[in-house]
C-alpha cells in the first residue's frame, strides 16, 4: 500500500525561501521517479521537479537555479523527498503536490487525486 504524505509550505514575501518535504512509503526510487508537482488557479498541473534512480535530477524551466530537490531514503524502505525553493517568486504561487510516480510533466487540468498523490499544500509569495 503506497502513502504519501506532504508538510511544509505556506506563505513567504518574494525572495524567501521554503522547503517542502515528503515522506513516500509502500514504493521506492527504484520502483518509480518521484516529484513535485503545482497547480496555480486556472492552470493545469505541471512538473516542477523530478528525481530518479537512474537519471539526473529534472527541473522546469522557471524554477531552474532556485529549486532543489533531493532525497533520503531509511531502511524501512520510506522515502524522503525534499523540495528546497530559493528566490521564490509571485508566480511560484500554487498548491504544491508530491508524486511517487512523477510520470508525466503536465496533467490537463486538476492534479491527480489518490494513493500515489499527497494531499497538496499552499505556497503563497507575497510581492
Amino acid at each position: 500500500e503506497v502513502h504519501v504524505v506532504e508538510s511544509g509550505g505556506g506563505s513567504v514575501q518574494a525572495g524567501g525561501s521554503l522547503t517542502l518535504s515528503c515522506i513516500v512509503s509502500g514504493v521506492t526510487l527504484d520502483d518509480f521517479d518521484m516529484g513535485w508537482y503545482r497547480q496555480a488557479p486556472g492552470n493545469d498541473c505541471e512538473l516542477v521537479s523530478s528525481i530518479s534512480s537512474e537519471s539526473p535530477s529534472w527541473y522546469e524551466d522557471s524554477v531552474k537555479g532556485r529549486f532543489t530537490i533531493s532525497h533520503t531514503s531509511d531502511d524501512n524502505a520510506k522515502t524522503t523527498v525534499l523540495l528546497q525553493m530559493n528566490s521564490l517568486k509571485a508566480e511560484d504561487t500554487a498548491v504544491y503536490y508530491c508524486a511517487a510516480d512523477a510520470d508525466r510533466e503536465e496533467y490537463d487540468g486538476n492534479c491527480p487525486v489518490g494513493d500515489y498523490w499527497g494531499q497538496g499544500t499552499q505556497v503563497t509569495v507575497s510581492s
